[in-house]
This record gives structure tokens, C-alpha cells and sequence, in this order.
């Protein structure tokens, strides 16, 4: 059979044809050892210069193989090197391994016919991949391992060997083809081992600048916020000097690298005048939620903020003058700055009710949360997958992404609550706690919490708050919120002194 019809086979008949090729490879390796402990060297049998035909090497391989011997009677080296060389050029083609990167646009269909699979083939693959994770997850930047069997010269994929897909870290999805042509999904696990760490430090400039600065992964910073978003304002009550303290869990491989972390057992946060520490405990629904060391609930209904970002407000809610109508109005929400495209998160859970372009408000969402309360957001620069009226969304979920559509200056999601058909401040509402822990579990809480604290004594013990003693003076404090800082001297009124600063970061460090 000649090379060209070969590569006209249909795909799954080439592995038959594969393992005759390697049966030949096999061959000529084995009489190659044979003739090296052999010391007659003479000299080829076969000329270079005589032509033999294809078939004739194939017919000779085939009916000597339970004789290699027979093969090559004078135990030649050069006749090996010469068949050798002759049927290696009739063996064409090589394994590749190659890795594809997910494009914006590009789906699981349209990636499998790039690599050569018809319709009918990728679509098999689809549906059969779907049982195990849904294709449309895809997101670009991720990357997608595929072994081919390719013809050397025209650089043409001839077979498909696998295609490995990982959902997530420490799992893989490997695609293989049969010989009668069919596709089978296979999952694989690596056996993670867990690694619990801890960090604790001073907040210089940004929570999560700082935090980061100890060694702490971005993701278990975003989620180390969330925990706290119920009821701490962290572009206001959280200052400089105050300090963090985290015990969190990673994921190791095999091969020791990090594949996994952001399961937070403990945070705190030891601001000015208090210190709010946090448990991770699972309640008696099977539910993982935050409690503080009495086992009260830190969930609350809403969140404060629907971002996972330290967001500046740039417009509180209340009366303001309005920066595109030019006149003073009602500002029913709070405008939180953040860059284009930061992933705005769900208030509460919930029932989207509105997910469409709303004039002023340009892309916008609403949620029903319950009988009592709904939240909007406004501006957004597109929608996350799924928005829809009537899709039920929980807490913390993605729902749309920052932008500045509408009626807008810039960057930004509007933040609007609504409570009992009336507009309120999402700053200042004070939303419904969930449930706190009683009897059995909160028995079994404390006594974890007593694990925690003696497991990790030295960072509990350097960050307990202020004794009683050594509280701020809340009126001094109070007395100086109006000052100015400049450079060399804090002002207040028209009382500019160099003293006076120095005196005052005295008192207040």
C-alpha cells in the first residue's frame, strides 16, 4: 500500500496501520542488537544501488518475525542501516503535543474543527464531554492539551490521539478514540494533599496590597473581603496601622506545586477599636458560613458592596449636585469607582427580575431577594452568562461586569437597595443576620475555636486589640476628623503648625 492511500484512511482504521509500522520499527531494532554481538562484519548484501521494492520489505518482515535471524544471514551492520533507512522513509509521522489557547469567541465545536474533526465528530465529543462538564464554561485564557499524530512532511494531522480538558485544579478530562472510531471521555484525579498557612502583618496602603506582601494568593485575598463585605466598610473603617491576621487552606500536587487555595478556617481584622474574628464552621444544614466567637452569624441579608474590591465611593446616596444634568437631585444608590470590566457581584440570593439596557441607568439588573427586600445595579458594562429574568442567582455570584453605559462620567456600578417598595441607604441598613448556633453545634464550634487559638497562639497573641488602657480617646479622635493634612503640618481652621502635627501622630499612632 502506498503512502498516499494510506493517508487517505479513515481515521479509525489508521491504528491498524500504526501497529504494523511500529511492527517494523520493532524488527529492525531487534536484528540491529543481534548483529552488534556479532564481530563479522562483511560487507552488505544488499547494494545501495539496487532498488527494492515496498512490498518486498513488508513480506520479508512479516513472514520472519518469529525468526529474526533468518532476516539478516550475514548479521550485517551496513544492511541494517540500509533497510533501515529505506523503510523509515515510507514511516511518516509523529506524535506532536501541542497546547491551544482559548480565544474570546472561540467554542469547543469550533476548536475540535480546527484540529480536523468533522462535524459529526465533534459533536459526539460535545455531547459526551457534557456529562461530565458543560462545554459552554470555556473561557478564554484557558488551555486546552491535544496530541495529534501528524504526517512530517505536509505537516497534515492524521489522527487524533487525546485531547485533555481541566475544569478545575487537580482534574482532567483526557478524550481518546477507539479503534471502531468511537469517542470515550475519561476523568482523572490527582490526590491532593491539603497545607494549612497563616499570616498576619500591618496594613501599609491597600488591605489587599498587604496582604499580598505576606505571601497571601490574590483569590484568598478577593475572598477574605467577601467574608467581611456584610459589615465592614474597608475604604473607611479600615485604616493605616491596622493589621490582618489569616489561617487559610492550600491544595498541593503531586509534584508539589500549589493547584489550589482560598478556603479560609480563620480571618481577622484588628482595627483601631476592635478586633473581629471569623471561624468557618458548616451549621446544621450542611451550609459553610462565618461566625464570630459566639457563634453569631456574620451573614447578613445584603451585602454593603457588590464588589470584591476596596471600590472609592465616587457618589454616596443622598442629595447631590449632578454631574452631567447640572442641578442638585436625589442620588438613590451609592456609586462604587472601580476599572472597567471588575466583576460586580450579587447583593444577596435571589431571583433576577430585570437583566436589560434601562436608559439613564444603561445595562442594568434587578434582583428580588425576598418579600422585603430587592437590589439594582447600573451602568454595566455587559452581562455575566445567564442573566435573565427569572434565573435564581446566590450571594457573591458574578452578575455583570463594571463599566460606564447610561448615563455615566466614568467607570462605575450604581448600588441601589430597595426595602419594602422605598429606597435606602445600602451603607446604612441593617439587614437581617443569619442564623446563629445553639446546642450541639455551637458546643462543637467552641471547642474548635479553643483548637485554632492554641494551634496559632503566637499570631492570636501579638494582635489582640487595645486593653482598656490603652483605647483612643474617641472625642480627641472626633476633634480631628476635620483637619487637613499637608505636608509638613496638619491644619485645622486656620491654625497651621508643624507642633501641632507632630503632637497629633503622637497621640493617634
Amino acid at each position: 500500500m502506498s503512502l498516499k492511500n494510506y493517508l487517505k484512511l479513515d481515521l479509525k482504521h489508521k491504528t491498524k496501520h500504526k501497529v504494523i509500522t511500529l511492527g517494523y520499527a520493532l524488527a529492525v531494532t531487534f536484528a540491529f542488537i543481534l548483529s552488534l554481538t556479532n564481530n563479522n562484519y562483511v560487507e552488505a548484501s544488499v547494494s545501495k544501488n539496487e532498488r527494492l521494492d515496498y512490498l518486498m520489505i513488508e513480506n520479508s518482515v512479516a513472514s520472519n518475525l518469529s525468526n529474526p535471524e533468518t532476516i539478516y544471514p550475514e548479521s550485517s551492520v551496513d544492511n541494517i542501516k540500509t533497510l533501515f533507512s529505506m523503510i523509515s522513509s515510507f514511516v511518516k509521522e509523529k506524535n506532536v503535543d501541542q497546547e491551544i489557547t482559548v480565544k474570546s469567541g472561540d467554542t469547543l465545536i469550533s476548536l475540535l474543527n480546527d484540529l480536523g474533526l468533522n462535524r459529526q465528530e465533534a459533536n459526539d465529543i460535545y455531547y459526551k464531554l457534557k456529562k461530565h462538564y458543560d462545554p459552554r464554561d470555556l473561557r478564554a485564557g484557558e488551555k486546552i492539551k491535544v496530541q495529534t499524530v501528524v504526517d512530517t512532511q505536509t505537516q497534515e494531522i492524521i489522527a487524533l490521539n487525546s485531547i485533555t480538558i481541566q475544569p478545575k485544579a487537580g482534574e482532567r478530562l483526557v478524550i481518546t478514540q477507539a479503534e471502531d472510531g468511537d469517542f470515550t471521555v475519561n476523568k482523572e484525579k490527582d490526590e491532593l494533599i491539603e497545607e494549612v498557612n497563616s499570616a498576619t502583618g500591618s496594613i501599609e496602603g491597600t488591605l489587599s496590597h498587604s496582604m499580598q506582601k505576606q505571601g497571601v494568593p490574590s483569590r484568598v485575598v478577593n475572598n477574605f473581603i467577601q467574608i467581611f463585605a456584610y459589615s465592614v466598610d474597608f475604604r473607611r473603617d479600615v485604616r493605616r496601622g491596622d493589621k490582618f491576621e489569616i489561617i487559610y487552606e492550600n491544595k498541593i500536587s503531586p509534584d508539589g506545586k500549589v493547584v489550589q487555595s482560598g478556603d479560609i478556617i480563620y480571618a481577622g481584622l484588628i482595627l483601631r477599636k476592635e478586633k473581629i474574628g471569623l471561624y468557618r464552621y458548616k451549621d446544621r444544614h450542611g451550609n459553610t458560613e462565618y461566625y464570630d466567637e459566639k457563634g453569631l452569624a456574620m451573614k447578613k441579608t445584603l451585602y454593603k458592596m457588590p464588589l470584591n474590591y476596596a471600590a472609592r465611593i465616587s457618589s454616596p446616596f443622598g442629595k447631590r449636585y449632578h454631574p452631567i444634568l447640572k442641578h442638585y437631585r436625589i442620588h438613590w444608590g451609592v456609586d462604587y469607582a472601580a476599572p472597567m470590566g471588575t466583576p460586580i457581584l450579587a447583593g444577596g440570593d435571589g431571583v433576577v427580575q430585570v437583566a436589560k439596557y434601562n436608559g439613564a441607568y444603561g445595562n442594568y439588573v434587578k434582583i428580588r431577594h425576598n418579600s422585603e427586600f430587592s437590589t439594582a445595579y447600573g451602568h454595566m458594562k455587559g452581562f455575566a452568562r445567564g442573566m435573565k429574568p427569572g434565573k435564581r442567582v446566590k450571594q457573591g455570584q458574578v452578575i455583570g461586569y463594571v463599566g460606564s453605559t447610561g448615563r455615566s462620567t466614568g467607570p462605575h456600578v450604581h448600588y441601589e437597595v430597595v426595602r419594602n417598595g422605598r429606597r435606602v441607604n445600602p451603607r446604612t441598613i441593617k439587614a437581617s443576620a443569619g442564623e446563629n448556633l445553639a446546642g450541639v453545634h455551637l458546643k462543637k464550634f467552641k471547642q474548635m475555636v479553643a483548637e485554632v487559638k492554641s494551634s496559632y497562639q503566637n499570631m492570636f497573641a501579638q494582635n489582640e486589640a487595645p486593653q482598656s488602657g490603652e483605647k483612643i480617646d474617641i472625642s480627641f479622635e472626633k476633634k480631628i476628623k476635620s483637619l487637613r493634612l499637608f505636608p509638613e503640618a496638619f491644619c485645622y481652621g486656620r491654625l497651621c503648625t508643624s507642633k501641632l502635627a507632630i503632637d497629633i501622630a503622637g497621640h493617634i499612632s
